[in-house]
């Protein structure tokens, strides 16, 4: 039988699942879990290629390859076999013969390094790595895709937008596919990580310092457009500058053309940062787009375990259920909470029990912005607190009786829940998500301003927590 008997089938039972997953909100799992490509077929055995190792192994424990096999005998009523080759279809054959020649030169060069001579990158943090990283849950997905990023840089997980609220992992995740990368070339490799803020005023200051002497300008495009690997922490930043943003564009068409690794952070889902050109949202959202969420409790225990680990310290397990328990925002908040048991514990030099760790941490306990409560819960204790109704909250009455309160329950709703900006915006009257954005930016300064805020806002939240 000749090769390519199976192709159309291939193709029409990957489009079938695909559709499938779509249907379950589920596309960016299908794109890392089902990024094959068809090489030929023999007999009953189809051969597929995909870019790792990792991946290979991935599918069969995933069950994928069932998935796969099952669409394709309710499509022809035939029992496939499917074997995979690790392999990068999409170049020529002159390409992957240059590039074969190119790998071999490249590890003679590196070879010639001894592991004791390899730098550790300075602009990223050494304890940022996939071993020291805690997958759960809550981001296993982001953890895998982020993993096979590093291990086949450049090919089939590029770009990678890692998105979610503060102190969920997300910095941590993009310096451990940059560690990683840096020691697997043993640092002979151009590679650039820095927040959009800092690229800003790099950006402005070569600008403005360009002279016919010296293009400041043009060395900052080189620098850029350069590199095997860009680590950019941050993008909403971007919203601020429409110059930086067209820059940003030839960057990442540059970086795409050469095959580059690019990584990039978010607060929020990109089609939620204002002000972002339509070509460049369109860029950032060509490869995985990854929903970064608050650990549970399982991966929150398994976090402190592996901290206190990493620190050669030990807590009960009373001690440890009790801070999983009760820090719920994120892994910031969490890791602060162990820093400060264990720092008391040593300080004091006195044996740790829950009672005083519960003292500890009073004041953190009660003003975390953690739990899962819900919108409705959040609008009636704030429409009680200040004297309104719950319509009125929700209506578009500008005035300031109603519009503070507003302010207020938008604020808390962002930090208590795991609602992005347009999904609080349709809880309160279908507004748009600038105007959450404008409201929470509103509270922000306020607090900065007002002492009495702050207490208000603890005092509505243990409200809030004991209602739910």
């Amino acid at each position: 039988m000749s090769d390519n008997n199976y192709k159309e089938i291939w193709a029409e039972a990957l489009n079938q699942i695909g559709i499938q997953y779509k249907k379950e909100k589920r596309e960016d799992e299908f794109k890392l879990w089902f990024n094959l490509e068809y090489v030929s077929d023999q007999g009953n055995e189809i051969t597929a290629a995909v870019a790792s190792k990792f991946m290979m192994d991935a599918m069969e424990n995933r069950g994928n390859i069932k998935i796969i096999k099952e669409k394709i005998k309710e499509i022809s009523g035939i029992d496939i076999k499917i074997k995979f080759e690790i392999n990068n279809t999409n170049i020529s054959k002159e390409e992957a013969k240059e590039e074969k020649t190119s790998k071999k030169t490249e590890k003679k060069e590196l070879e010639k390094i001894p592991e004791e001579e390899i730098k550790k990158n300075p602009n990223l943090d050494e304890k940022f790595t996939f071993e020291t990283f805690v997958p759960g849950d809550n981001n296993m997905f982001a953890y895998k895709a982020s993993l096979a990023a590093a291990e086949n840089p450049g090919k089939s997980y590029n770009p990678i937008l890692l998105y979610g609220g503060s102190g969920l992992g997300k910095t941590h995740l993009m310096q451990s596919i940059g560690n990683y990368i840096y020691k697997a070339k043993k640092g002979k490799i151009k590679m650039a990580y820095i927040n959009t803020e800092s690229l800003m005023n790099e950006f402005t200051t070569a600008v403005r310092n360009r002279t016919p002497k010296k293009d400041t300008a043009q060395e900052f495009k080189n620098k850029y457009r350069n590199l095997d690997v860009f680590l950019l922490d941050d993008i909403y930043f971007l919203e601020k500058t429409e110059a930086l943003q067209d820059e940003i564009f030839y960057i990442f068409e540059a970086l795409n053309l050469k095959k580059a690794q690019m990584v990039f952070t978010c607060d929020r889902p990109i089609n939620e940062v204002k002000g972002i050109t339509e070509r460049l949202r369109t860029r950032f959202s060509t490869g995985m787009c990854i929903d970064m969420q608050p650990p549970n409790y399982e991966t929150r225990k398994a976090i402190l375990q592996k901290k206190l680990s990493l620190m050669g310290k030990t807590l009960s397990d009373e001690i440890i259920d009790f801070i999983a328990s009760n820090i719920e925002s994120n892994v910031r908040e969490l890791e602060g909470s162990l820093q400060m048991v264990v720092s008391y514990g040593d300080f004091m030099s006195s044996e740790l029990t829950l009672d005083v760790v519960k003292g500890i941490l009073q004041e953190k306990i009660s003003s975390n912005f953690g739990g899962n409560v819900s919108i409705d819960t959040i609008q009636k204790v704030v429409s009680d607190f200040y004297g309104i109704s719950v319509s009125e909250l929700k209506s578009k009455k500008q005035n300031k009786t109603v519009a503070w309160p507003r302010h207020v329950a938008i604020y808390i709703a962002r930090n208590l829940t795991e609602m992005s900006f347009t999904e609080i915006g349709s809880e309160f009257g279908g507004k748009d998500h600038s105007t959450i954005m404008s409201s929470c930016k509103k509270i922000e300064e306020k607090k900065k301003i007002d002492a009495n805020l702050d207490g208000i806002l603890k005092q509505l939240i243990k409200d809030i927590k004991n209602a739910k």
